[in-house]
């Protein structure tokens, strides 16, 4: 960790310590990442699974899990509806995915009986964070909404936009995508993008910026723009890039994080408490980055 992001991350450690409940406390990683947090001052947890399990890996794993409540469960599909039940009953601020199934806890989430979902659309938010260029960016959605249609992509923008306030940005610079920075008919990412800029002109998508159609080399390059003769709003200083579909926003985040510097981490908004939702392939920094992310809401 580097000194401007251990600077960064100490800087989002909350007022009040937040509770976490770990669906699957039988990952080390996730495990490690939330002994790291506590120790930080960030977070207290309830950690569900096989108890057993569970004290076995932090022992082997040298993780101090004493300050912890362990909470035994007998599956996997028990693990997720107790981690969520812990959280609706207002004993967890935060749900996290440790060894559990994506569907199993995200099923938990939606159910509309026993679940935490809130009013509007459910989407993750990226956050991608180079020690280098000390620059943060936000990037949705690379992971839950597949296909956006346009009105997706405003519910997606509503909540990336609150979450890049809760992160101290107070009007986040918002750009939509595409291959293009002109309004083509034959490609509806351009269409939609236009159609988001003048529902942000209306006053429509609360306090933000966004200028579109405009290409990725454009949003984060000013010298980009200037070649290019761009007039937009946005010239090289997005906050937020809005992604046409999940296979471009997946495959971006994932190439700037294997052939640059960038530490990514990120959060499912749009429930009644912010999710965790981490791959295990993500490094124990990304999670630890994710559950500071997540205690900023």
């Amino acid at each position: 960790m580097t000194s401007d992001f251990e600077r960064m991350i100490l800087s989002m450690r909350p007022a009040h310590i937040r509770t976490i409940a770990l669906a699957g406390a039988t990952d080390p990683n996730a495990l490690g990442a939330v002994v790291r947090a506590h120790k930080m001052g960030f977070v207290n947890a309830l950690l569900c699974g096989d108890a057993t399990a569970i004290t076995d890996i932090a022992n082997k794993n040298d993780l101090d899990i004493s300050d912890f409540e362990i909470i035994d469960c007998a599956d996997d599909l028990s693990v997720a509806s107790t981690a969520v039940e812990l959280v609706r009953d207002g004993r967890a601020d935060i749900l996290m995915k440790g060894l559990v199934h994506t569907a199993d806890i995200l099923r938990a989430v939606l159910n509309r009986e026993t679940g935490i979902r809130g009013d509007g659309i459910l989407s993750h938010v990226s956050v991608l964070y180079s020690p280098s260029r000390n620059r943060r960016l936000f990037l949705t959605d690379i992971a839950m909404v597949m296909y956006p249609d346009l009105e997706k992509k405003v519910g997606l923008v509503k909540n990336a936009v609150s979450f890049a306030h809760h992160m101290g940005v107070a009007c986040p610079r918002v750009a939509p995508l595409c291959a293009v920075e002109t309004l083509n008919p034959a490609m509806q990412a351009t269409i939609d993008a236009d159609a988001l800029q003048k529902m942000n002109a209306n006053g429509e998508l609360g306090d933000c910026i966004i200028s579109g159609p405009i290409s990725f080399d454009i949003a984060v390059s000013s010298a980009a723009a200037v070649a290019k003769g761009y007039d937009g709003t946005i010239r090289g200083d997005a906050d937020i890039l809005l992604f046409d579909n999940i296979e471009a926003g997946n495959n971006t985040i994932k190439a700037m994080v294997q052939f640059g510097d960038w530490v990514f981490g990120g959060v499912i908004i749009g429930a009644r408490a912010p999710i965790v939702l981490n791959s295990r392939s993500d490094s124990d920094l990304s999670k630890l980055f994710s559950i500071a992310c997540a205690c900023t809401m």
